[in-house]
């Protein structure tokens, strides 16, 4: 891997082979497995993990707390959320610390496909081979090869894997 100019890459970082990392990157404490793909301004928190051959598009957050199993295709702009209630400070008007939150864990299971502009919510997972529309909310579970869209994303159509 090369590191391309204005990358931000701490040195704990986990790289798998052959990963492919555009410019102005910000990736610190996180897994990315092979052969997969992180497009320009992305950020990839600490706790991350990210699977083989996955491609992330760029303007896309993805927070501490989230796993995107293999083949997963991640859209422009999609948003991971960690955090039911986010606060900026404690309840005494102090800042808040790592002490003051709960990280809600979010799955992303092989295969799926997360649409353009999509806002993920904590605590869910999307099957194996689900797609989500682009600019949907995702706020519950998305069962295996379901197609779901809108705010909230609700199912549209069940999809038949193909076979091989």
């Amino acid at each position: 891997m090369v590191t391309p100019e204005f990358a931000r890459i701490s040195a704990d970082v986990k790289l798998g082979a052959d990963v492919k990392i555009y410019a102005f990157v910000n990736l610190y404490g996180c897994e990315i497995g092979d052969e997969s793909r992180v497009g320009t301004f992305v950020e990839i928190q600490k706790g991350a993990k990210i699977g083989r051959r996955v491609k992330i598009s760029s303007h896309t957050f993805i927070c501490e707390g989230v796993t995107i199993e293999d083949e997963v295709f991640i859209g422009h702009g999609v948003m991971f959320i960690n955090d039911k209630y986010p606060r900026a400070a404690t309840v005494s008007g102090q800042p808040q610390t790592e002490a003051d939150w709960v990280c809600v864990p979010t799955l992303i299971k092989k295969g799926a496909s997360i649409g353009s502009n999509a806002t993920i919510l904590c605590g869910v997972t999307i099957g194996e081979r689900a797609i989500v529309g682009a600019g949907s909310v995702v706020t519950h579970d998305v069962p295996p090869d379901m197609v779901v869209a809108g705010n909230p994303a609700r199912p549209v159509k069940s999809i038949i894997p193909e076979r091989e």
